[in-house]
């Protein structure tokens, strides 16, 4: 059970200070910002005091890149950044806030795309990033976990389990610089999810800053653990509203030593849904992936991402990338992949299927469903929306967001993608 040093918690602030905003703000900087150096002057040298000059940016400092979301929709503000170094930092800075009255803001690689992470609203608030906190304390190959700092780069981490021929499932097309805090705060599903479960599902143990500053010691990789309640439960997701995440221990497992991946088109979603069905029907655990995107979704890609090729005619109305993978290297995946697309075919489906035939192909392929936020991103301005919906109403689900935009916006375009097999 974890262990906890400090006082009880008290709550930082009565407001959510990550919530998301519905409009964009400008980036606000006072006019006179020495008013604002003399007001908190002393809160300012107090953080300085705990991270050190710097890892301190205040005012006058650079704070836009930090106050801006990655899609540059959401413009906020902050006193300051503040980078602590190790938990106990975390813990000094979460403590002079409390006793402040600051806010904070946990930012991790700012990669989010809700404004979550960007300082929204009327308070003064700091801009906690985790960026020094970015080491992997251990690696067991025997127990199949991986402890990490918050921090860390979610490919490093990959990388780390590939290095002692382990795989850590977990991949997105943020990967390259969004942190593990930050897809644990949110409960990231990725593209995996169909067969290794989200970021819920794949933390053994969490080390955890409270609002108060007291430390929550729960780095266990015990698989079996019933020494109580299981409180990293309650800030996996939590998007930093309970607690600042520092530290976890993550589950590996042995790396795919065979893959096939296939493009496929169908009419409908609710050929899909079949599609997706059949798929777990024949082929069990070996489905990896699956994901959705609707037409307007790649034609978005193809329209401002040049360099993505699309290898196929956009003439169906919705695409399946889907991806088999096994662990033993001397399995035929193509073969069952091609089985269960003809028999796809012959209950009428899907329309047409290219099955990769090279890892560079493969890739490729990848490539597309990867390229869904830069895509969009480039297309200008966007409004996203990330819903979970029972798979038993995704149809009916789909069709309503389809009309009712349609009616109420109908110069707007409406793209789909997803994981779909979580209901995402």
């Amino acid at each position: 059970m974890p262990r906890r040093r400090g006082r009880p918690c008290v709550s930082i602030s009565k407001r959510r200070a990550t919530a998301c905003s519905k409009a964009a703000c400008s980036i606000s900087r006072s006019a006179d910002e020495e008013g604002i150096l003399t007001e908190h002057s002393s809160f300012l040298a107090a953080l300085a005091g705990i991270v050190g000059d710097r890892h301190l940016i205040g005012p006058g400092g650079d704070l836009e890149p930090y106050v801006v979301d990655w899609r540059g929709r959401y413009h906020g503000s902050a006193l300051a950044v503040v980078k602590p170094g190790s938990t106990q930092e975390v813990s000094d800075v979460v403590k002079a806030c409390a006793a402040a009255g600051i806010a904070i803001v946990p930012q991790g690689g700012n990669t989010g795309m809700c404004g979550a992470a960007t300082p929204l609203g009327d308070r003064t608030m700091i801009v906690l990033r985790l960026d020094r906190l970015n080491k992997i304390r251990s690696v067991s190959r025997l127990g199949d976990s991986i402890a990490v700092d918050a921090g860390c780069i979610l490919a490093d981490i990959q990388k780390a389990a590939d290095d002692i021929d382990r795989l850590f499932p977990l991949s997105l097309g943020a990967e390259g610089s969004c942190q593990i805090g930050g897809n644990l705060s949110t409960n990231a599903g990725g593209t995996a999810v169909l067969r290794y479960g989200t970021t819920r599902e794949l933390a053994l143990g969490l080390e955890v800053v409270l609002p108060n500053g007291d430390i929550l010691e729960g780095m266990t990789a015990l698989r079996k653990d019933s020494t109580g309640f299981d409180t990293k439960q309650l800030f996996i997701g939590a998007e930093g509203t309970l607690g600042i995440i520092t530290g976890a221990v993550l589950k590996l497992f042995p790396k795919p030593r065979a893959r096939a991946v296939s493009f496929v088109k169908l009419d409908s979603i609710d050929a899909v849904l079949d599609l997706l069905a059949q798929a777990r029907t024949d082929l069990g655990d070996r489905l990896g992936a699956f994901e959705v995107m609707s037409r307007g979704q790649i034609e978005v890609i193809a329209e401002n991402l040049p360099l993505v090729t699309i290898p196929f005619a956009l003439d169906a109305p919705w695409y399946v990338l889907i991806e088999l993978v096994d662990t033993l290297v001397t399995v035929d995946l193509n073969d069952a992949m091609e089985t269960m697309l003809g028999a796809a075919y012959e209950r009428e489906l899907i329309t047409d299927a290219l099955v990769a035939s090279s890892e560079t192909q493969a890739a490729a392929f990848w490539k597309i469903r990867h390229s869904v936020s830069e895509g969009s991103k480039a297309a200008g301005y966007v409004i996203s929306h990330d819903s979970a919906v029972p798979l038993s109403e995704q149809a009916t689900f789909v069709r309503r967001v389809e009309r009712r935009i349609a009616a109420y916006r109908p110069e707007a375009r409406v793209v789909m993608h997803g994981h779909i097999g979580d209901g995402n």
